[in-house]
């Protein structure tokens, strides 16, 4: 642990003193503080399990998670240091004091006046935010019981019985393939021909690399929730985006009623998720539901049973969960698409763009913003909201095929009574959401373009 000490001191003195230097401040002062950052830091995220991770009797997987929660905790400690002094040094973050010249301000010559503005919501964010999150975590550390009224301690045994990495060959493959055409990338790089369309497919191999080996990370116990999660998820905001703006392209022409249409599209969003499962529980049933009966009354085949199938319950639960917040979508795109310049459509038009062409080349890249928004939204909806919808349609079956990460959890502390589990993947869930959003943002942000 020593070693580990010493390096995240060393790393937080080095970007302490660039911070420091960059915001015009003097560089020793920024050593001694991110030295600080990085000694603290660690230190506060593995007091509370004791460090545990490093004892002898511990295993690889606990070594490998206390590494990277003492990674995490100087990583933290250090760029709140660094956000510290950049908002104190500079008005409006460093980002915006390179493209945005400020010669008056409200706040100049009162730095910390802001901070005590903020300083209610800040307060409420720790009570109702933060401390409960601590105490998730301190929960997940220890045999929390319905039944039992001790709590002893078990340091990270509640995350390494999730976590059982093996190597498999859907993640080998993936990953020597994407070496290759990493090889390839550069080589074509140096003789001056860039691919784009290599390029295309290499962010596509990264993207499979990081789910295939996410995957892998996951013991067989919870591979299956962590794999549901991800059908779910794809599956829903991929037809939401795409069903939402291809209704709104449609009731944004100008005919008649079209008020009346929005409507009646956008309603479904106020519904609840549970009731948006029983709707589609009674829809889907294979006694008396109604989409059965079309089905055999239109073709000569038998409407399957998505209580015994596994890939139609998943289907239905995506359904349902479209069927949900394609309002939402539609809500936001048509308002996207009043804002589209028609003078660059008609320009197009006139040197001979076809609607297509149009469609993807300016009304696409003018969605952007709003599309990026909808990403967010609609992923967090399914990472969270769906539970409720499979709730009352699927109970997580049929074998698990619809137990999601939030259904498990909520199974965890409920109906088994054990709150360390639940509290276990409440903490991984959180992760995942914070990966994937950040993912986002980096990846999906950056393409994003305002109009000014």
């Amino acid at each position: 642990m020593y070693p580990l000490l010493a390096a995240a001191v060393l790393a937080g003195a080095l970007v302490g003193r660039r911070a420091w230097l960059r915001a015009g401040l003097r560089g020793v002062t920024g050593m001694v503080v991110g030295a600080l950052a990085g000694f603290v830091g660690p230190l506060a995220v593995m007091n509370p399990i004791r460090s545990c991770t490093f004892d002898d009797e511990r295993g690889g997987v606990d070594r490998a998670l206390g590494i990277l929660l003492f990674a995490g905790g100087a990583a933290l400690a250090v760029g709140l240091a660094v956000w510290i002094v950049n908002a104190v040094a500079r008005p409006a973050g460093p980002r915006a004091a390179r493209d945005i010249t400020f010669e008056r301000g409200s706040f100049r010559g009162h730095r910390f006046f802001p901070f005590g503005l903020l300083a209610p919501t800040l307060v409420i964010l720790v009570l109702f935010l933060y401390r409960p999150m601590v105490e998730t975590f301190r929960l997940s550390t220890h045999e929390v019981r319905t039944t039992a009224p001790r709590q002893p301690f078990v340091c990270l045994d509640k995350y390494t019985r999730l976590m059982e990495p093996t190597i498999e060959w859907w993640a080998i493959g993936p990953a020597a393939l994407l070496a290759v055409v990493l090889v390839a990338n550069v080589v074509l790089a140096r003789r001056g021909a860039v691919a784009p369309s290599l390029r295309k497919i290499r962010d596509l191999l990264v993207v499979l690399v990081v789910v295939a080996w996410a995957t892998a990370v996951f013991g067989a116990r919870y591979r299956g929730v962590f794999t549901t999660t991800l059908v779910l998820t794809t599956g829903t905001v991929v037809l939401s985006l795409a069903l939402g703006l291809a209704i709104a392209t449609l009731v944004s022409q100008k005919i008649r009623g079209r008020g009346v249409y929005r409507t009646l599209l956008i309603w479904p969003y106020a519904i609840s998720p549970p009731i948006a499962g029983i709707l589609f529980y009674v829809m889907f049933d294979p006694l008396v539901g109604i989409i059965g009966n079309v089905w055999e009354t239109l073709t000569p085949f038998e409407m399957p049973n998505y209580r015994t199938e596994k890939w139609l319950a998943r289907f239905v639960v995506i359904l349902a969960s479209v069927w949900k917040t394609i309002g939402f979508s539609i809500l936001f795109y048509v308002a996207g698409l009043q804002n589209v310049p028609t003078d660059t459509l008609e320009a197009a038009q006139i040197d001979g763009a076809g609607p297509l062409q149009r469609f993807r080349h300016i009304v696409i890249p003018a969605l952007a913003p709003i599309t990026f928004f909808l990403i967010i939204s609609n992923v967090t909806y399914a990472f969270f909201e769906v539970f409720a919808t499979t709730t009352y349609l699927t109970t997580g079956g049929p074998s698990g095929a619809t137990t999601d990460v939030m259904f498990a959890l909520v199974q965890a502390a409920t109906e088994q009574g054990n709150f360390g589990d639940g509290a276990a993947q409440s903490v991984i869930l959180f992760a995942m959401v914070l990966a994937v959003t950040g993912w986002q943002f980096r990846s999906t942000g950056r393409r994003v373009t305002y109009g000014r």
